[in-house]
C-alpha cells in the first residue's frame, strides 16, 4: 500500500514539474525575449534586407574595371494587398496591365506571405515617383540595391557578369541568396563572388495598419549594418589589355601575357569578346541570347579554353629537354638536307634546300623541322630500341613538368587541360609495336600534343625564367590587406640546369633580331626581344598565326602568346601584334612603325573573321563527264572544293597541325 501512495506523489511531481517548465518558457517568449517576437509579428513587422555595395574590380594600377550604380527594385507580398488604382502603379513602372497580372501571378506561385522582385531596376526617377505614393498600394516596398557598370567596356570574358541566382545557386550557398539576388555567373565575378557580394544588412521595420514605415523596432537593436564587397585588385594592366582587345577586333584569337617575376596575368585577351555592360540592365535576357548565338562564340573563353597545336612554339622546350638529358650539348651539329627519313619514310623540313649543319642555336632561329627530328629520336633511342616506350614515357614526364597536359591553375573558373599521350595511349592507337617513327610530330608540336594560349604564354616565363614559373593567376590582392593565396608565390621548377637555356635563348633572340631569323616582324627597337612564330595549319581554311616571346633578354619583365586564327604565317599577325603590346607595355608608346608596310591602326581595322558557311555564295556542282556512266540515269558528281569555307562549328579546329 505504501508502495502506491509513494508512486501516485511521484507521477503528481513530474506533473507539476512540466508544468512549470512549459509556463517558464511561455514566459520567456512571451516577455524575456523579443526574438519569438519578431519571428511572429510579419503583419506589423517586416525584415527589409539591405543589399551591401559588391566589391569594385581595378586593374594593377587602380583603374577601375568594375563599379556599382544604384538601382531599386519594387518588392510585393501578394497576400497584403489590398484594392489600389492598378493602372496609376503601371503607369509610374512603366508596363501594361497585362504584365501586371502576369507578375502579380508569379509572385502568388513563388509565395503569398513572403516579399518578391515585383519589378526590378527601376531607375532613381522611377524611385522617387513611386516613393511619393508608396502609401496608395499596400503590399508593395521598394527595396535599394547595386548594379553593375564597367566604365571601359572592355574584358568581358574576363570580368564575366553576374545575374540571378538560380535554385542550384541558392542551395549551393546555404540560405545566403533568395530568388531575386545577383551572383556572378562567369569571370572574375564568377571566381571571387564571395569576397565580392559582402554581406547583407537587416533592418527590422514596423509598419501601421495604413502601410506605412514606422521605422526601426526597438531603436535598431535588432539590426544589423550591410558590409560592402572586398575590392579585387588584378594583376592587368588596362593599356595593353584595351590594345590586345582592338587589335584582335573583328579577328578570332587570343593574347595571354604574363610578367614573369610573379606568375601575374598582364593580359587576358579573347576574341571576339563582348561589352560587359550589356550583361546589366532589362535587356540582359535579350542581350545573353544575341551573344550566345553568335556563331563565333563570344562567351567563349579562348586565353583558357583555346585548343591549339603548340608547333614550332613548342621546339624550345624540346631543345631544353634533350640538352638536359644529354643526348646533344649547345655545340652538337646536325646536317639538314630539307628532309628527315625513318624507314621508307621522309619527313620535310620547311626549308626545301636544307640548312646545313645546325646547332640548338641556328636550328631555333631558323625553326628547322629536321633537327628537332633529330634530337627527339635520339631520346627515344638512349635506353635502346626495345625500350622506347619507356623512353617516351619518360620524355613526356619531363614535358608535364612545363605545363602541358593538366590545367595551371589560374584563379579562373573553366580551365582546360589538354590530354598529353603516354606510351599505353599510343599502344591503344597503333598497337603495341609502335615506335619513335610513329609519333615523330611531336618534335615539332604537332599530333597529340595541344595547348591553351595560357600555357603557351607560361612556357615562356619559364624559359625567360630561366627553369621555373609562378603558378599564373588574375587577382594582385583582395580587400586592404591585398591578401594573395600562397600558392601564387611558390616557385615550381621544371628540372632543367638554368645553363642550358642561354643557348636556347640565342636561337629565339636570332629568331627575332637577325635577318634570317624566322619573327623578324615582332622587332622593337631598342629592346631585345626573344620568341618564336608559328602556323598552325587549319583544314577549313588560311592556317593560324601565331608568336611566343619574351622581352627584355635580361631582366624579362614580359611573357607573350599570340594567337590569330586565319591570319596565316606566323609573321603575318601574331609577331606583329606581340611587339605593339610589348612596346607599350614596356615604354608606355607606341612610336607608330611599320611592320610588313602596314601601320598599327592597319592591323586593328583588318577583318579576319572566317566566312561562315551559310554565308558562301551557292555554287552549282560541276559534272565530270569523262566518268559519266551511260548506263545510269545520272552521272557522279565531283564535289567543289571548300578547303577554305569554314562553318559554325569548326571555328575552333578540333585537329590542328603546325609548322613554321
Amino acid at each position: 500500500m505504501d508502495q502506491l501512495f509513494n508512486r501516485k506523489y511521484i507521477i503528481q511531481g513530474l506533473f507539476v514539474l512540466i508544468a512549470l517548465i512549459l509556463l517558464g518558457r511561455l514566459f520567456y517568449i512571451q516577455v524575456a525575449s523579443d526574438k519569438y517576437f519578431l519571428d511572429a509579428n510579419n503583419n506589423a513587422l517586416r525584415k527589409k534586407f539591405i543589399y551591401p555595395a559588391r566589391g569594385v574590380i581595378t586593374d594593377r594600377k587602380g583603374k577601375v574595371l568594375a563599379q556599382n550604380q544604384p538601382t531599386y527594385d519594387l518588392m510585393v507580398i501578394p497576400n497584403e494587398v489590398k484594392a489600389f488604382d492598378t493602372l496609376s502603379l503601371c503607369n509610374i513602372i512603366g508596363i501594361s496591365m497585362e504584365d501586371f497580372r502576369k507578375k502579380f501571378r508569379k509572385a502568388v506561385v513563388q509565395s503569398r506571405y513572403q516579399a518578391s522582385i515585383f519589378q526590378k531596376l527601376l531607375s532613381v526617377q522611377t524611385y522617387a515617383t513611386l516613393q511619393e505614393r508608396m502609401a496608395n498600394f499596400k503590399g508593395f516596398d521598394v527595396q535599394k540595391r547595386t548594379i553593375r557598370y564597367y566604365p571601359d567596356s572592355i574584358g568581358g570574358q574576363l570580368l564575366g557578369y553576374i545575374r540571378e541566382a538560380n535554385a542550384t545557386e541558392i542551395e549551393r550557398h546555404k540560405g545566403y541568396y533568395k530568388p531575386g539576388d545577383y551572383i556572378g555567373k562567369m569571370g572574375l565575378e564568377r571566381q571571387y563572388e564571395v569576397e565580392l557580394r559582402g554581406t547583407k544588412g537587416v533592418k527590422n521595420i514596423l509598419y501601421n495598419a495604413h502601410n506605412v514605415p514606422q521605422g526601426s523596432y526597438a531603436d535598431g537593436k535588432f539590426d544589423s549594418l550591410a558590409i560592402a564587397g572586398d575590392q579585387i585588385t588584378t594583376t592587368i594592366d588596362v593599356e595593353i589589355q584595351k590594345l590586345g582587345e582592338q587589335l584582335l577586333r573583328n579577328k578570332v584569337g587570343s593574347i595571354v601575357a604574363i610578367e614573369p617575376a610573379t606568375g601575374e596575368v598582364l593580359a587576358f585577351v579573347s576574341s571576339p569578346g563582348y561589352d560587359p555592360n550589356l550583361m546589366v540592365g532589362r535587356e540582359t535576357g535579350n542581350n545573353y541570347m544575341k551573344i550566345l548565338s553568335n556563331p563565333y562564340r563570344p562567351f567563349f573563353s579562348r586565353p583558357i579554353k583555346g585548343r591549339y597545336s603548340p608547333g614550332s612554339a613548342f621546339k624550345p622546350l624540346d631543345a631544353l629537354i634533350a640538352l638536359q638529358d644529354g643526348v646533344v650539348n649547345e655545340l652538337t651539329t646536325v646536317f639538314c638536307p630539307g628532309y628527315y627519313v625513318v624507314g621508307n619514310r621522309r619527313f620535310r623540313c620547311d626549308h626545301a634546300s636544307g640548312d646545313g649543319n645546325v646547332a640548338v642555336r641556328k636550328s631555333i632561329a631558323r625553326s628547322c623541322n629536321v633537327y628537332f627530328y633529330d634530337i627527339f629520336a635520339r631520346m627515344m633511342l638512349k635506353k635502346g630500341r626495345k625500350n622506347q616506350h619507356k623512353a617516351y614515357d619518360e620524355w613526356q614526364e619531363k614535358v608535364r613538368k612545363f605545363g602541358i597536359g593538366d590545367t595551371l591553375g589560374i584563379d579562373f573558373p573553366g580551365e582546360s587541360g589538354y590530354k598529353l599521350f603516354t606510351s599505353e595511349d599510343y599502344t591503344k592507337r597503333y598497337s603495341k609495336y609502335w615506335n619513335y617513327g610513329s609519333i615523330l610530330s611531336v618534335s615539332i608540336g604537332q599530333g597529340e600534343i595541344t595547348t591553351t594560349p595560357l600555357q603557351m604564354a607560361n612556357i615562356m616565363a619559364i624559359i625567360a625564367n630561366r627553369g621555373h614559373y609562378i603558378k599564373p593567376h588574375l587577382v594582385k590582392g583582395i580587400g586592404d590587406t591585398k591578401y594573395i593565396h600562397p600558392k601564387y608565390k611558390e616557385k615550381h621548377h621544371v628540372g632543367i640546369d638554368a645553363r642550358h637555356f642561354e643557348s636556347v635563348i640565342d636561337g629565339m633572340q636570332d629568331a627575332v633580331n637577325t635577318s634570317w631569323g624566322t619573327a623578324t616582324e615582332s622587332r622593337i627597337p631598342n629592346i631585345l626581344m626573344c620568341g618564336k612564330t608559328g602556323t598552325v595549319q587549319n583544314v577549313h581554311g588560311k592556317n593560324h598565326s601565331v608568336f611566343i616571346g619574351f622581352a627584355p633578354r635580361d631582366n624579362p619583365k614580359i611573357a607573350i602568346a599570340v594567337i590569330v586564327e586565319n591570319g596565316g604565317y606566323g609573321g603575318a599577325y601574331a609577331a606583329p601584334m606581340a611587339s605593339f603590346i610589348t612596346e607599350k607595355y614596356l615604354t608606355d608608346s607606341l612610336k607608330g612603325r611599320r611592320i610588313n608596310g602596314a601601320t598599327i591602326e592597319q592591323y586593328k581595322a583588318d577583318n579576319l573573321l572566317p566566312v561562315l558557311k551559310d554565308k558562301l555564295p551557292k555554287v552549282k556542282p560541276k559534272v565530270d563527264t569523262s566518268k559519266v556512266d551511260s548506263t545510269k540515269k545520272s552521272a557522279p558528281i565531283t564535289p567543289v572544293s571548300t578547303a577554305n569555307n569554314i562553318n559554325k562549328a569548326a571555328i575552333l579546329p578540333k585537329n590542328n597541325a603546325t609548322t613554321e
